[in-house]
C-alpha cells in the first residue's frame, strides 16, 4: 500500500553509487534471477487475520509473515508458530492502532511512552499523529518492548518490518528502526538495491533512491541481507468498477499475475494482507473484501502456476539471513 512511503524523509548522502550486481546475486542466487518473498502482514491482529495468514502459508503460495506484538490475538498465532517452527515470521513493528472500535496500546506502557498514545490511551490512529507527538526515544523504547515480548514468549523473529510504514515517516524513526536490526543482527525490510518497483509505485525521486542505496550499503556492511526492491500496492487494488468494500471472488489474482511479470532481477518482497474475514471482521475494518482477495490469490492454482512459468525463485527472510551469515 502506498501509505508505506507516503511521507518518507530519509537522511544521509545524496551521492549515488554504481551497483554492479543485485543483492540476490551477492547472496548466491543465479545472476539475473528474480527472487521473491511473498509476505503476509498483520498476523496477530485478530482471529481472522491469523486464520488467513495460516491458510496462505500452509495451503497457499505465501511463505513469510510478520506479527503485530501489541495486538490481542498474538498468543493464538504464537501457538501456530510453535507447531510450525520453520515458518518465516518476523515482527510487524507497530506504532499505530488505526481501527475505530478495535484498538491497542503500547507494550512499553503509557507512562514510559506518553507521546505514543492518544486521549483513549491507545496508540494513535494515523502515522502523521505519531510523527507529530512521539519522540524517537519513545519509538525506540516501544520497539524494544515489542522485541522483548517476542523473547519472553519464545518467539525468535526472522526479520523486522513496519506497520503502516510509520518507521519510514521520519528520519529519526528510520534511524532507530535500522539500529534495531543491526543491534540484534535481524534483517530489516528496506529496499536498498535498485528499488525499481517501489520508486515507480510511490513516485520516489532518483535522489531518494540513491539514499536507499546508501543505507542498503550500510546494512550490508553490518552483516545483514538487503532487499533489491519492494512491492507494496496490493492493499489498494480494487475490483474493476467497484468500491473497496465490495467483493468479487478472486479479483486480485490478475494483479498478482501482472506483478510477477513486472518483477526485476534481484531480491523483492511483495506485501499482502491475507485474512479469512468472518462476520465479526466487519466490526473491525471495512478492508475484509480486500484481505479476502489476497488470500484467494495465494490459494489460486493460476498464481502458483505463474510462479513456475515466470521462473520465480521463492525465498524467505530466514534463508537470506543464513546466506548472508555464510558470507561473513
Amino acid at each position: 500500500m502506498k501509505r508505506l512511503f507516503y511521507s518518507i524523509l530519509l537522511f544521509g548522502s545524496f551521492h549515488s553509487f554504481s551497483q554492479d550486481s543485485t543483492y540476490a546475486e551477492r547472496l548466491g542466487f543465479p545472476k539475473g534471477a528474480k527472487v521473491l518473498i511473498l509476505h503476509v502482514d498483520d498476523a496477530g491482529m485478530s482471529f481472522d487475520s491469523n486464520d488467513g495468514t495460516m491458510q496462505a502459508m500452509t495451503k497457499g503460495a505465501a511463505n513469510s509473515c510478520s506479527v503485530m506484538m501489541p495486538c490481542p490475538w498474538v498468543p493464538g498465532f504464537i501457538q501456530f508458530l510453535k507447531q510450525h517452527p520453520q515458518v518465516d515470521a518476523g515482527l510487524h513493528l507497530t506504532l499505530t492502532a488505526e481501527w475505530g472500535a478495535y484498538r491497542w496500546g503500547p507494550l512499553a506502557g503509557k507512562a514510559a511512552v506518553p507521546g505514543l498514545v492518544d486521549s483513549s490511551g491507545s496508540m494513535w490512529a494515523s502515522v502523521a499523529d505519531v510523527v507529530t507527538h512521539a519522540s524517537a526515544d519513545e519509538v525506540e523504547q516501544e520497539l524494544e518492548a515489542q522485541y522483548d515480548r517476542a523473547k519472553t514468549i519464545g518467539f525468535v523473529p526472522t526479520h523486522f518490518d513496519s506497520h503502516m510504514g510509520t518507521l519510514f515517516a521520519s528520519p529519526a524513526f528510520l534511524e532507530r528502526y535500522l539500529k534495531l536490526g543491526i543491534k540484534y543482527q535481524t534483517p530489516v525490510m528496506f529496499p536498498g538495491g535498485h528499488a525499481t518497483l517501489i520508486a515507480k509505485q510511490n513516485n520516489i525521486a532518483k535522489e531518494q533512491v540513491a539514499q536507499f542505496q546508501q543505507m542498503g550499503k550500510m546494512l550490508w556492511a553490518a552483516g545483514l541481507p538487503v532487499l533489491d526492491d519492494l512491492h507494496n500496492t496490493t492493499y489498494d487494488w480494487l475490483p474493476q468498477g467497484a468500491s473497496k468494500t465490495s467483493y468479487k471472488s478472486n479479483y486480485k489474482t490478475p494483479g498478482y499475475l501482472t506483478a510477477l511479470k513486472e518483477l526485476k532481477p534481484g531480491l523483492t518482497m511483495l506485501i499482502m494482507h491475507c485474512t479469512a474475514p468472518s462476520d465479526v471482521f466487519k466490526e473491525i475494518s471495512d478492508s475484509g473484501p480486500s484481505r479476502r482477495a489476497d488470500l484467494e490469490a495465494m490459494l489460486d492454482p493460476a498464481f502458483k502456476k505463474a510462479l513456475q512459468k515466470e521462473g520465480i525463485i521463492l525465498t524467505t527472510w530466514r534463508e537470506v539471513a543464513q546466506r548472508r551469515k555464510q558470507l561473513k
